[in-house]
Formats: structure tokens, C-alpha cells, sequence
């Protein structure tokens, strides 16, 4: 599932940083940083992201994502590898069996995405906005258990604002 999911931030970066107009040319791009697939599974990661075609300010239909202040074009583009090694985490603090995780701006639902789809079991579920997610921590858990665990998703995670 990890390789789904970091195709799929690829894909989201990608098209942020590039009018991409085809599909051939989102596989090419893809296949610069490392993903083999075929067009039937970049058709179907397409549906799962919402990504639709509009035109852009030079009248080309390019692919865009839905709203997403994460995903904002941007004038100079990074590659999508590049692009991944920042997680946007800024800080988690705890009170009773409640955590608040900090993250840059937009950053947020796709960090709680990450908690939630890979099963934190000290974590009993998230909710989202766009820069902070709200975690229900699992009755009788050790907030250093929880760090421990998020570690795996969120690498330079410590407790306190940064």
C-alpha cells in the first residue's frame, strides 16, 4: 500500500509543478521518478484523486487536482522526490487522550490520511483541517508510544512546537 500511496503524492506534485495534458506524458514524467505502471492504473489513480482537465492560461486542457492548497502550482518546479522528503509536520501536543499534530499550511489531510490508512494502533481515529489534525488517542497509551508509532509516518516528529 506504501508504493500506491507515494505513486499517488507523486502524481499530486507532479501536477502541481507541471501542465501536464496527457496521460502519456503524466506516465513519462512518473517514470523520471521511478514509478512503473501501466495507463489503466494511471487511469484509475486519477478517478481516486478527482483530477480533472480545465484549461490553462495558454488555452491547453491540462490535467488539474481539485482544491487543494497543498497542491498549488508553483512558478519553479521541484522534482515530485524532492517535493516528498518534506513532511510539513511542525509540532504534536497532547492533553489526556487528545493530541494536536501542527503542520504547514495544507498539509494537514495528508498527514492524518497517512495516520489513518496505515493503522496507528494508538490512535483511535483523526479529523483534519488544513493545518492541524485533531487525534484520539487510545485509552491507558503513553504519549511516547504514540510518538514511537507516528515516527514511522512522520520522521522528525517530537513533541512541542518547533
Amino acid at each position: 500500500m506504501k508504493i500506491k500511496t507515494n505513486r499517488l503524492e507523486a502524481v499530486k506534485m507532479i501536477l502541481s509543478s507541471q501542465e501536464i495534458g496527457s496521460q502519456s506524458d503524466l506516465l513519462k514524467a512518473l517514470e523520471d521518478e521511478g514509478f512503473q505502471l501501466t495507463q489503466a492504473t494511471l487511469s484509475r489513480d486519477l478517478k481516486q484523486l478527482k483530477v480533472a482537465k480545465a484549461a490553462s492560461m495558454n488555452g491547453k486542457y491540462v490535467y488539474v487536482l481539485p482544491n487543494e492548497t497543498m497542491y498549488r502550482r508553483v512558478k519553479t518546479p521541484r522534482r515530485a522526490s524532492e517535493m516528498q522528503l518534506v513532511s510539513g509536520f511542525l509540532s504534536i501536543n497532547f492533553s489526556g487522550n487528545m493530541g494536536v499534530i501542527k503542520t504547514r499550511p495544507g498539509y494537514a489531510s495528508s498527514i492524518a490520511y497517512n495516520i489513518d490508512s496505515n493503522n496507528v494502533e494508538t490512535i483511535i481515529g483523526t479529523i483534519a483541517g488544513d493545518d492541524t489534525i485533531f487525534i484520539v488517542i487510545r485509552e491507558g497509551t503513553e504519549y511516547e508510544d504514540v510518538i514511537d508509532e507516528l515516527s514511522y509516518i512522520i520522521p522528525d516528529i517530537s513533541v512541542g512546537d518547533k
